[in-house]
């Protein structure tokens, strides 16, 4: 989704509300939901710690970014560090999202299964097929170069996310105003999570990346009219109603379903149909189970053209990748990248099949997803002191306040999140916690620092393709 899209000429224009609610889109979802319902009233507090750390300092140093160099996460890092630390920072950006199809679609499977049949939920061959099937189906709609995706995504945004998140917040009230007891106790002592050891940070981390991807929408800080004054409010709206997405149906599922019976993947489904239940309303259980699948398949195609754009282009400029990964096709799409990719997910998918708990395969990829991604942060954090300090004259549309304190909260958040992703959750049943580590350090290591130090080691000058090629 960038923003380069306008005509030459007069720029087209966005009002501050309108790039709040893009940026709403790509961040907000119900998938967390169920994760942090098992918290009760304390979820409050686990989504506004990572919101204040996390959220806040990324949306506006990359806004600060957006709005003085434009190219996105490369250009900042490679002017601020330098071009081999780019090509790490961009290869970063696109790499969790090797990770994150497998958990996104693994989450539609669970959501699907309460389609057809419930029982398919736990069931590693079924959601194998859908990830397969999803993932490629992805493939052959962006590869034929399909406009319209954005609205697919903003659509998937009202009608799976928006309208099930009230419907579901609105239940819970009337289940409570019934005069039933709230499952979660909602008191004030509760307001604090159960310490349970370093297990209980675990999940604030895996809420630093369900706020991720603030910094794909700051490439529209030039499409405000005033973006001094505007873009700090249009971040400021989209961090309360992404605060409002993620806390209050997460209550809401607290208040119905008691927390052990919440299941990670297939949890939202689970509360609804527990919700439904409580009403005799369970005949709409598959209804919403579309709508939500609708949602996640729009915010999957939107993901899957960009950072593998971002990472394309960069590669073609610099030679970074081999020619075969830089060919398109006749639509101008990235379709060697993207089958590659496919390649990759189509093992992760099978990994799932032969893994007897789904539940902690979900985990173990959505935990190196978060450690893949958080390296780009902590290279964006520095490239944005450095800039300020090497070329502080440069024209910005956006002075982000207290740069360097927030670039040293973000930093400091970020590495801590780091660390902590090494520690296995307590929902996290089968295997030991040596086990658990290695292949978490050897997805983020792996995929995060060793694939692409293969290929700048390796590239050749004949690589690089010509000016004429890469901007045709």
């Amino acid at each position: 989704m960038s923003g380069h899209d306008q005509p030459s000429g007069k720029p087209a224009w966005i009002t501050w509300v309108a790039l709040a609610l893009m940026t709403t889109s790509s961040v907000a979802s119900l998938r967390p939901s169920p994760t942090m319902a098992v918290y009760g009233l304390a979820c409050v507090l686990l989504y506004l710690i990572p919101a204040v750390v996390f959220l806040l300092p990324t949306s506006l140093v990359s806004a600060e970014l957006a709005s003085g160099w434009s190219g996105g996460v490369y250009n900042w890092v490679a002017r601020g560090i330098s071009k081999p630390a780019g090509f790490l920072a961009v290869w970063c950006q696109f790499a969790m999202t090797i990770f994150y199809y497998p958990s996104l679609l693994g989450y539609v499977a669970s959501t699907l299964a309460y389609v057809f049949n419930p029982a398919l939920a736990s069931s590693g061959v079924w959601t194998a097929a859908v990830i397969m099937v999803a993932y490629w189906s992805g493939v052959w709609v962006s590869s034929r170069g399909t406009k319209g995706v954005a609205g697919l995504a903003s659509g998937g945004l009202i009608i799976g996310t928006l309208v099930p998140g009230a419907l579901l917040v609105v239940l819970g009230i009337v289940f409570l105003g019934q005069g039933n007891a709230s499952a979660a106790p909602m008191t004030a002592d509760h307001l604090l999570p159960a310490w349970a050891g370093l297990a209980s940070l675990v999940l604030i981390v895996n809420n630093f990346l369900s706020y991720s991807g603030m910094e794909m929408n700051a490439v529209h800080v030039s499409f405000l009219r005033k973006p001094g004054r505007e873009f700090p409010r249009a971040m400021f709206l989209a961090m309360a109603l992404v605060l409002v997405i993620f806390i209050l149906p997460a209550l809401a599922i607290s208040w119905v379903v008691p927390g052990e019976e919440l299941s990670l993947t297939a949890g939202v489904m689970q509360a609804f149909d527990a919700v439904f239940a409580k009403f005799g309303w369970q005949v709409l259980t598959p209804v919403i189970g579309i709508m939500l699948v609708a949602a996640s398949l729009g915010g999957m195609l939107t993901w899957l053209a960009g950072p593998s754009k971002g990472l394309l282009l960069i590669s073609r400029q610099e030679g970074y990748l081999p020619p075969f990964l830089q060919k398109l096709n006749k639509h101008g799409v990235q379709q060697n990248i993207l089958v590659v990719q496919g390649l990759v997910t189509t093992g992760i998918a099978l990994m799932y099949a032969f893994i007897p708990d789904v539940s902690s395969a979900y985990w173990i990829f959505s935990v190196i997803t978060t450690q893949v991604y958080l390296i780009m942060y902590l290279l964006m954090f520095v490239a944005a002191v450095r800039l300020r300090r090497k070329d502080p004259d440069h024209p910005r549309g956006f002075r982000a306040p207290m740069l360097t304190t927030l670039c040293v909260v973000g930093f400091v958040a970020s590495f801590a999140a780091l660390l902590v992703g090494f520690i296995p959750p307590s929902q996290f049943g089968s295997g030991g916690t040596g086990t658990y580590v290695l292949i978490v350090a050897a997805g983020a290591l792996g995929l995060g620092i060793v694939v692409p130090l293969l290929f700048y080691k390796l590239r050749k000058p004949s690589w690089q393709q010509q000016e004429e090629e890469v901007t045709s």
